[in-house]
């Protein structure tokens, strides 16, 4: 069943790149340099404020530029929904 999951995810970066707006954390973790502490930190700024932009992530303490221009192709912002 693990291995079902995994596959899955690793299918759906192939087709789609991950929403850092609706992701959840074994999303997040799919991405290069992303580990559950770092999943759990974009989750947490994201219940505060939504990510308007993929740049927006650099919001959270330990994602730069860096780790923002490795990841790009796979990732993007859907709108912010209001609450």
């Amino acid at each position: 069943m693990k291995l079902f999951g995994l596959l899955a995810l690793s299918v759906s970066l192939l087709l789609g790149a991950v929403d850092i707006n609706t992701a959840d954390k074994k999303e997040l973790m799919t991405l290069n340099g992303v580990g559950e502490k770092k999943a759990e930190m974009i989750l947490a700024q994201r219940a505060t404020n939504c990510f308007t932009n993929v740049d927006a992530l650099s919001q959270v303490k330990g994602i730069g530029q860096k780790f923002i221009e490795k990841n790009r192709e796979n990732l993007t912002a859907s709108a912010c929904k209001k609450k």
